[in-house]
C-alpha cells in the first residue's frame, strides 16, 4: 500500500498508525499472500478478543442492574458477524482489503470477510496504540449497537422469543421446515417456514439455515402480534408473556 492510500485509509478509520506495517498487514487477506502467516488472520484473532473485552466493559458500566445472562445476550448481538459486517461496510473496509484475484471486494464481499477485517484492524490498532486507542476506535462504533440490543428485549433471537411464547401460551414447540434452497455449495441460500399449532407462517430466505429460521420466526411473531416494527427499522417485543 502506498502512502496516499494509507492516508486515505487512516482518515476513514479516524486513527493514525505509527507502524505502517501493522496497517498494511491488517488489510492483507490470506488469498493475496503465499503464507497465511503474512495475512491478517493472526490480527483477526487478537482483535476479536479486544472487541469482546471493550464491549463487555461497556455493557458492565452502562447497565449496572443487568444480570450475567442479560449482559451475555447483549454482548452476543453487539459482537455478532452481522454487526461486525455492518460496521465494516460503514467504514468502507471492503474496498480497503487487499485480496487475491478472483475474489470480489466492496459490498459484494462475503460477510465473513468483512467481519474478519474489522477484527484485524482492531487488533492492529491495539498493538499500535494500546487498549485506550482500541477503545477510542471501538466505542463510537459499537455503542449504538449495544443500545439497540439492550432496547430490543430480544437481541435478535426471534426463535427464542417464539419458542418462549409457544411453550408458555400454547404448550407447543415451533417446527422449522426447509422449503427450498439455491446457489452453489459455498454460498447457499435457504427458504424456511415455521409451523406452530397447526399453522404455517410466512416463509423467509436466509444465507444460512439459522438465519432463515430467525427470519421465519420473525414473520410468525409479527403475525401473532408479539413483535412490532418501529419507525427506525428495528423491532421490539410487545407481548408481556415473552418479555
Amino acid at each position: 500500500m502506498d502512502d496516499a492510500n494509507r492516508l486515505q485509509v487512516q482518515k476513514a478509520l479516524g486513527y493514525t498508525f505509527r507502524s505502517a506495517d501493522l496497517l498494511d498487514l491488517s488489510l492483507t487477506h490470506a488469498s493475496f499472500v503465499e503464507s497465511r502467516l503474512h495475512s491478517n488472520e493472526r490480527l483477526e484473532f487478537l482483535g476479536d478478543a479486544v472487541l469482546g473485552l471493550v464491549v463487555c466493559q461497556r455493557i458492565f458500566e452502562r447497565y449496572p442492574t443487568l444480570l450475567e445472562g442479560e449482559m451475555t445476550k447483549i454482548k452476543s448481538m453487539a459482537v455478532s458477524r452481522s454487526t461486525c459486517t455492518q460496521i465494516a461496510r460503514q467504514l468502507g473496509l471492503g474496498e480497503m482489503l487487499v485480496i487475491g484475484k478472483g475474489m470480489c471486494n466492496g459490498d459484494g464481499m462475503p460477510a465473513s470477510l468483512l467481519a474478519a477485517v474489522l477484527e484485524s484492524v482492531i487488533g492492529a490498532i491495539y498493538l499500535d496504540g494500546g487498549i485506550e486507542a482500541a477503545r477510542a476506535f471501538i466505542v463510537p462504533l459499537i455503542d449504538p449497537m449495544i443500545e439497540q440490543a439492550a432496547a430490543s428485549g430480544h437481541q435478535q433471537n426471534f426463535k427464542s422469543v417464539l419458542q418462549q411464547h409457544a411453550q408458555q401460551v400454547l404448550g407447543e414447540t415451533p417446527i422449522y421446515r426447509v422449503l427450498d434452497e439455491k446457489g452453489p455449495d459455498h454460498a447457499k441460500c435457504f427458504k424456511v417456514s415455521v409451523e406452530l399449532a397447526g399453522e404455517r407462517y410466512e416463509s423467509a430466505w436466509g444465507q444460512s439455515k439459522k438465519r432463515a429460521e430467525q427470519m421465519s420466526a420473525l414473520n410468525a411473531l409479527r403475525a401473532l402480534r408479539i413483535i412490532e416494527d418501529l419507525p427506525d427499522g428495528n423491532v421490539r417485543v410487545i407481548s408481556p408473556a415473552v418479555e
